[in-house]
């Protein structure tokens, strides 16, 4: 499923995954970023790029001025004007396997189309 990951240390440290291009159908390309931090506030921002344009999601817990700590940005541009509150599982196992999950299911819908 992942092509190649990397920590990046530049700006926010996180874990940079990009996701195999085999996966995808049309010269599609996709990565994951992930943010965890030590009080068990995370970013776990997918995003895909094609011909036709960009796709992004976005899983959040962290303080912020526009929802409550815990909350979803849906795609197609997962905008911070249209995140929605949300409620996550505390451990970051299962909030991992989550994000990886409704990945799963995105690339499966592309096949399908």
């Amino acid at each position: 499923m992942f092509e190649w990951a990397e920590i990046v240390e530049e700006g926010k440290l996180h874990l940079r995954v990009a996701m195999s291009g085999d996966y995808y159908p049309n010269e599609a390309s996709a990565h994951l970023e992930v943010r965890w931090y030590r009080n068990d506030d995370f970013n776990f921002h997918y995003q895909e790029k094609r011909r036709d344009g960009a796709w992004a999601r976005r899983w959040d817990r962290h303080p912020n001025a526009h929802n409550s700590r815990e909350h979803f940005h849906p795609p197609p541009d997962a905008s911070r004007t249209d995140a929605e509150n949300a409620q996550w599982p505390a451990d970051h196992r299962d909030v991992s396997r989550l994000a990886l999950d409704r990945i799963e299911e995105r690339i499966q819908t592309l096949w399908e189309r």
